[in-house]
């Protein structure tokens, strides 16, 4: 059973946590460095999330925002459950869980900043009275 009922939840927590990244001034000054554009392709349900890191900017939508130069396919569930810290991304890649294109290290340098953002993403479920994600 997938964790998110439909395409606009996802949106509303895994691009609201990108979101609060985008609105931390400190984090956007070392992610700009990076030249970083990730699309991420979720599935079940379907949802496409594009983070323009030079830009500071986020897409939502197939189609929807600057060309990517990294793109990471997973499920929903496993971007859930990776901004609950279940998922150590090298790992999952390992495993065949999430499927990378493009220059993968340069994504991987800056996977440590997103760390500082499992504590809000947890925060925006437990405020949205969403236990059924907290314990995916």
């Amino acid at each position: 059973m997938a964790a998110f009922k439909d395409e606009a939840e996802v949106y509303e927590f895994l691009g609201g946590v990108f979101r609060l990244g985008m609105q931390d001034p400190a984090l956007v000054e070392k992610l700009r460095p990076s030249g970083v554009v990730l699309r991420i392709t979720y599935s079940d349900p379907d949802a496409v999330i594009t983070v323009d890191m030079p830009n500071a900017e986020l897409h939502t939508g197939a189609g929807e925002g600057p060309e990517p130069n990294v793109e990471l396919f997973m499920s929903a569930d496993t971007g859930n459950r990776f901004w609950l810290g279940k998922v150590v991304l090298p790992v999952a890649l390992a495993k065949g869980q999430v499927r990378a294109k493009g220059p993968v290290a340069k994504l991987l340098k800056v996977l440590p900043l997103a760390k500082g953002l499992f504590g809000p993403y947890k925060q925006s479920l437990e405020s949205a009275g969403r236990a059924d994600l907290l314990n995916a």
